[in-house]
């Protein structure tokens, strides 16, 4: 017997929140523990720092450019399908991984399968907390996103502790079990009850004489209808965005790869380098949902697209500190302010882009900006790898690299929005005056002549000023 659909805003809903919360950490949180590998991974292949580097950035590309795709999927067979697909293409994955001869089975292994089934479990359950919640969804996502701080904190951790006693095999292995729990959130939810008015069942109709179109031109159809091309061309603010969050992706991920073999390459313990990135987590439970409050008031609404960019240029200046020092106490400090930034970056995030865009291409304008943010993350850490090659394993170049990308995007993105919103208020303020100019004869008197036979009009002098 089929269970009537749960009703928005229900007791319900909050049991989808925690599993979109557990949800979130598992697909999120995991790419950060990805820098716990490395040195092992490097280790038992023979490989190089660029051909390693291939592994982490391949599963976080995929983790963000699987969106259309779980788009199609959460429109065809509902969310708690995908994310349950999404939770055992993320197990078989790892499981598969923990048999690999060579990085290339890893590539395709964990980086490919497991990535798009963290995209799927991540993407799916978001859409699904959409549904559940309506009044308080600002509140919901808050929460939702305190997951992946969760994440951050305890994968790292969790995975130095199996390292020791299993190898990076057996991990990777347990791995493979846990993200089986994507599964169980799946399960969780349950189909909403929506507003949306059934579809009425028409009479066929006739078949249409004009031809039907070609593959290729029905492909190109359904790619410009997924993706935002024509947002990215004839909107100003999702160009500057979308450009400079690109960008951004350049440098951003790298602290998450290479702050742990930074740390152990300069005499800090395991256990504590490890510990570096759950620092950056643990703060992050905190300083998001915190920072997400501050961007919602009303009076920060026309200040977020800046905010964003200085939070940007903070973190940039941040990575500038591993370059200095590799003492612990420092890294220490250095993970709390980098915390400040990642929090405001990541609660910014969403807030900004509804900005820029209208609410009806949100979707579309979110899809295109997740692929070129894939192909970046796709590029960046081979190319600190690269750079690590060619420079006797010497970290700081890395942050070097890190810390200009981040600032020259955040410059980019400031100067950007500043030098629009003054071109919007010249705008305005021409497009005013304009009015005020052809409303003017407008209201010009009428006045009767001497003799009370006609009417003519008084000339008055109207003075517009601007100031």
């Amino acid at each position: 017997m089929p269970q009537p659909p749960e009703r928005a805003e229900g007791c319900w809903a909050w049991v989808v929140l925690l599993a979109c919360m557990v949800a979130q950490g598992l697909s999120l949180g995991f790419p950060t523990c990805i820098g716990i590998f490395f040195t092992e991974l490097q280790q038992e292949f023979q490989a190089s720092n660029s051909q390693t580097s291939w592994f982490p950035s391949i599963m976080m590309a995929m983790l963000h450019a699987g969106g259309p795709l779980c788009s199609i999927l959460v429109g065809r067979f509902g969310c708690r399908a995908t994310v349950m697909l999404g939770g055992v293409l993320a197990s078989l994955g790892m499981v598969a991984s923990s048999f690999c001869r060579t990085l290339s089975q890893l590539y395709i292994a964990a980086g490919f399968f497991t990535g798009l089934g963290l995209s799927f479990s991540f993407q799916a359950t978001i859409t699904a907390l959409g549904f559940y919640f309506t009044r308080r969804r600002a509140l919901a996502n808050a929460l939702a996103s305190v997951g992946v701080s969760l994440g951050i904190t305890l994968w790292p951790l969790l995975a130095r502790h199996l390292l020791e006693d299993l190898g990076w095999r057996g991990t990777f292995l347990v791995f493979g079990g846990v993200f089986l729990h994507c599964c169980v959130c799946g399960a969780i939810l349950r189909p909403v009850a929506t507003s949306v008015a059934p579809e009425t069942r028409e009479s066929p109709s006739l078949p249409s004489k004009t031809p039907a179109p070609g593959r290729l031109a029905a492909c190109g159809q359904v790619i410009l209808r997924y993706l935002a091309f024509d947002i990215l061309w004839h909107n100003a603010g999702y160009r500057v965005f979308t450009l400079g969050v690109t960008w951004m992706i350049l440098g951003f991920p790298l602290p998450h790869v290479f702050l742990v073999p930074y740390a152990m390459q300069h005499g800090v313990d395991e256990h504590k380098a490890a510990l570096l990135i759950s620092i950056i987590g643990f703060s992050n439970i905190f300083l998001r949902p915190m920072a997400g409050l501050v961007a919602g008031r009303q009076d920060v609404a026309s200040y977020r697209k800046y905010l964003f960019s200085l939070a940007v240029l903070l973190n940039g200046l941040t990575n500038l500190v591993c370059t200095v020092s590799a003492n612990f106490r420092v890294l220490v400090g250095y993970c709390l302010v980098y915390s400040v930034s990642m929090s405001v970056v990541g609660a910014l995030f969403f807030q900004v882009l509804m900005d820029v865009v209208p609410m009806d291409r949100f979707s579309r304008a979110l899809g295109l900006c997740t692929i070129l943010e894939s192909i970046s993350i796709l590029i960046s850490p081979p190319m600190a790898g690269f750079v690590l090659d060619k420079t006797d394993n010497n970290f700081s170049y890395v942050f070097f690299m890190s810390s200009f990308l981040l600032i020259s995007s955040a410059l980019y993105m400031g100067g950007s929005f500043c030098a629009l919103r003054k071109k919007e208020r010249q705008g305005r303020q021409a497009r005013e005056e304009a009015a005020v100019t052809e409303a003017a004869p407008e209201r010009a008197p009428m006045v009767e002549g001497t003799d009370g036979s006609e009417k003519r009009l008084c000339t008055e002098i109207m003075y517009v000023t601007s100031v």
